[in-house]
């Protein structure tokens, strides 16, 4: 007597399951729909298409035409030929905002960053510009399939990322052979981009495809162009150099400004930042408090320590661990140094400093060539009180590739022959290196 009670039961609940799916598949449905429109409005904003919003559309053309005025030069080539620079391809509004012939003003344009890379690394732009919050110069290189990655991304940055449209300038460096285009029409990698955090994403999945400098195709990377690159798209009295994967100390930009305004200006003096290392697994430090807890613990040791400790001994390690901490206090000259074979500092140095040496390329000498350029030209090395740079992870002998020792053997020879070159473009000094 109760099967048919059960059955009708069954029924219900077999009609209920199938509305539930029903329903579920036009839900997914609409969403894939909803997500295909997000997109076309997405990709159109990105070209000032219909669908993108009227009263943004003057500043999205804008910056569009300078992309494509950039790239419709074509670059210049580099002086050995090898290379092509596009040279502010993407252009910050602070940059596109300062007048023409107007000088840096004496609070804003003091000092700016410049950084290089590759785009298997450009993912460390997100917390250098958290970090730094102030103008930012990017030289990119990148060749065969990444020249249109780049062209692409960084388009996308500029467009998504507020922080970045803002304050940063990006560079294009590729082979000669190899030219750039307008990405109007690169479907490919533009889909799926939404907004910053999925362009970080979609970088994050290119990371450390190389081992440092090894690049497939046994290609060159041109680490001295890329830095005279980035230096060049600043025009602020002072400039920092350094690789993207290194972080400076929290506030640097205005304790510097502060310093600078506090003093009298010399124009042959460069401002030495001790370099560190830290474990991947720990939060980078902000001051120097943070720091010399961490470097006491050995958590943060002294920046190549097992690959070349002389390169960066004369610094002084301890002297400016021990030196007095006033913690948030003023920035100021701790002490003074005189230069020594090898030391490679990184540095805060007026615009006018020389240029690396193009010549050095790969793995050697490339920052050691341009310190002693510094010391024969009469630059005096003072080294800041609370101000730092730290690398994320340990350098270590494992993690370098293959044709490291080749690299730093020919780029020996090379250096001996610059320093016999600098005895000419230096007559008059009695430094030597």
């Amino acid at each position: 007597m109760h099967l048919p009670k059960k059955c009708s039961a069954f029924k219900v609940v077999l009609s209920a399951l199938l509305i539930v799916a029903l329903l579920q598949l036009m839900y997914l449905s609409f969403l894939s729909t909803f997500h295909g429109r997000q997109q076309r409005y997405r990709y159109s904003e990105l070209f000032g298409g219909s669908g993108g919003r009227r009263n943004a559309q003057p500043e999205k053309s804008a910056r569009k035409e300078r992309l494509r005025h950039s790239l419709s030069t074509g670059g210049i080539f580099d002086s050995s030929g090898q290379y092509r620079a596009y040279r502010h391809l993407i252009q910050s509004d602070f940059t596109a905002n300062q007048k023409p012939g107007s000088q840096p003003s004496a609070d804003v344009n003091v000092l700016a960053l410049a950084t290089h890379t590759t785009i298997n690394n450009l993912h460390h732009l997100e917390s250098l510009l958290e970090r730094w919050k102030n103008p930012l110069s990017v030289a990119i290189f990148a060749h065969g399939q990444d020249v249109k990655f780049a062209t692409a991304l960084v388009y996308a940055l500029s467009f998504f990322c507020p922080q970045i449209q803002a304050l940063v300038d990006f560079h294009l460096v590729c082979l000669s052979g190899e030219t750039a285009s307008f990405p109007e029409q690169d479907h490919e990698h533009f889909a799926g981009l939404e907004d910053c955090a999925s362009v970080f994403s979609r970088l994050q999945t290119h990371r450390d495809e190389h081992k440092n400098y090894a690049m497939s195709g046994n290609i060159s990377y041109p680490n001295n162009l890329l830095r005279n690159v980035a230096r060049g798209g600043v025009e602020s009295s002072y400039v920092l150099v350094v690789d993207i994967d290194m972080m400076p100390s929290a506030d640097l930009h205005q304790r510097f400004l502060a310093m600078i305004l506090s003093r009298q200006p010399a124009g042959d003096e460069v401002f030495v930042l001790p370099a560190f290392e830290i474990r991947h697994a720990r939060k980078m430090p902000a001051t120097k408090p943070e720091l010399v807890q961490l470097y006491q613990v050995g958590e943060v040791r002294p920046f190549y320590e097992e690959l070349c400790p002389r390169c960066q001994a004369p610094t002084n390690y301890s002297r400016w661990v021990n030196s007095h901490v006033r913690g948030t206090g003023s920035l100021e000259v701790a002490y003074t140094l005189t230069w020594a074979d090898p030391w490679e500092p990184f540095y805060i140095g007026p615009h006018t400093v020389p240029l690396y040496d193009e010549n050095f390329k790969q793995y050697g000498f490339n920052r050691i060539s341009q310190a002693c350029e510094l010391h024969v030209a009469g630059y005096r090395f003072s080294v800041l009180s609370s101000a730092f740079v730290v690398h994320r992870g340990f350098k270590v002998q494992g993690e370098f590739h293959a044709r490291k020792d080749e690299e730093n053997k020919r780029n020996r020879v090379l250096f001996r022959s610059f320093k016999e070159g600098l005895k000419n473009k230096y007559p008059s000094s009695t430094r030597r290196c």
